[in-house]
C-alpha cells in the first residue's frame, strides 16, 4: 500500500541542519510566545465575560464535560494528582522530546514538522491577544469549578496560581484560556508519532496522548471543552500554512544569500573597460620600456622594448 504524505510536512531540508542553529531558533519562539501570554494580559472583566460566554455557549450544545470531570478529580486524588503534574510538566517534555527524534532520525520531514509547530504557537498567540478568557477554575465559585492544582498544591511545585512554581504565579498571564495550546501541541505530537513511528508502541501514544491531555485540561478547570476544540482548530490552519510559510523562508533565504553575494564581490582593478589597465601594469612577456633619457648610449636596441624600431645600418 502506498504511503502517502501528510500535507505541509513532506519538504525536503534545502541545507543541513545544525542543532546550534535549531535551538536557539526554538528557544526564541517560545520565549515569543512566553512574552506574548505575559505581556499580552487583557481585561479581567473581559476574560470573565469571554468565558462566562464559551461555558453558556457549551451547556446550550450540550458540551459542558468540565463539571463532571472536575468533580471526579478533585473528590479522587489517584486521579486528581497526577492529571495536575500531566498539565504542568508534560507539554515541556514530550513536545521537545518529539522534536529532538524527529530532528535525529526523521530529519528529511524535521524542517515541515517544525515550521508547522511554530506556525500554529504564533496563531495561538493571536488567540490570546484578541480573546483573553478566564478558564473555568479562575471563576466565581458559584459556577461550580475546583482549582485542582490549587487544591493538591502540596504535592506540586505550583502554589494557587496556574502551574507556575510557587511566588511565579504573576509572571504569567492566566487568562490565556482560548485556544488550548496544551491539547494544540499534543495534537501535533500524536500526528508526528503516528505519522513517522511505524511501530504499535507510537500509535498507541499518538492517540493516548492528545486524548487524555483533552481529559486533562478539562478535569483540572483550567480549559473548556471548546479550548480544546479551538487548539486542535488552530493546529490544523498551522498545517495549511506551512507550505506557504516555508516557501516564504527558502524566498527570504535566497534573497538574503543574493544580497550578500553582491554586497561581498570586490571589482578588479586590474583589467576594466577598453582593455586598459592599471599603473605599472604589464601584459604576459611585456618588456619594461626606458624612456630615451633614462635608456643609456649603451642601450641595446632589442632592450628598447618590443615595439621600438630597430636603427638602419
Amino acid at each position: 500500500m502506498p504511503h502517502t504524505e501528510t500535507p505541509g510536512t513532506e519538504a525536503a531540508p534545502q541545507t543541513r541542519l545544525r542543532w546550534w542553529t535549531e535551538l536557539p531558533l526554538i528557544l526564541l519562539v517560545y520565549a515569543c510566545y512566553s512574552a506574548g501570554r505575559l505581556l499580552v494580559r487583557g481585561d479581567v472583566s473581559d476574560a470573565v465575560d469571554h468565558g462566562l460566554a464559551i461555558l453558556r455557549l457549551e451547556q446550550a450544545l450540550f458540551l459542558n464535560a468540565e463539571h463532571p470531570l472536575n468533580r471526579v478529580f478533585t473528590r479522587e486524588p489517584w486521579l486528581g494528582v497526577p492529571a495536575d503534574f500531566w498539565y504542568a510538566s508534560l507539554h515541556y517534555v514530550v513536545t521537545p522530546a518529539v522534536l529532538v527524534w524527529i530532528f535525529r532520525s526523521r530529519t528529511v520531514r524535521y524542517r515541515a514538522a517544525r515550521t508547522w509547530l511554530m506556525t500554529s504557537t504564533f496563531i495561538g498567540l493571536i488567540g490570546f491577544t484578541l480573546l483573553p478568557t478566564c478558564p473555568p477554575r479562575l471563576l466565581d465559585a458559584r459556577h461550580g469549578f475546583v482549582d485542582t492544582m490549587a487544591h493538591y498544591s502540596s504535592y506540586g511545585w505550583w502554589g494557587g496560581e496556574a502551574s507556575a512554581p510557587r511566588g511565579l504565579g504573576g509572571m504569567t498571564n492566566q487568562y490565556a484560556a482560548m485556544p488550548s495550546l496544551h491539547v494544540g501541541w499534543a495534537l501535533w505530537c500524536g500526528v508526528m508519532l503516528w505519522r513517522l513511528g511505524g511501530t504499535r508502541a507510537t500509535r498507541a501514544a499518538a492517540v493516548l496522548y492528545p486524548l487524555i491531555t483533552t481529559i486533562v485540561v478539562m478535569g483540572t478547570a483550567n480549559h473548556y471543552f471548546l479550548d480544546a476544540v479551538a487548539g486542535a482548530a488552530v493546529m490544523g490552519l498551522g498545517l495549511l500554512l506551512t507550505p506557504y510559510v516555508l516557501r516564504a523562508m527558502d524566498r527570504s533565504r535566497a534573497l538574503f544569500a543574493a544580497y550578500a553575494t553582491g554586497h561581498g564581490a570586490t571589482r578588479s582593478p586590474i583589467v576594466g573597460d577598453g582593455c586598459q589597465t592599471s599603473a605599472g601594469e604589464r601584459f604576459p612577456r611585456q618588456r619594461e620600456q626606458r624612456t630615451p633619457a633614462e635608456a643609456g648610449p649603451d642601450t641595446s636596441p632589442a632592450d628598447a622594448g618590443d615595439g621600438a624600431a630597430a636603427p638602419a645600418r
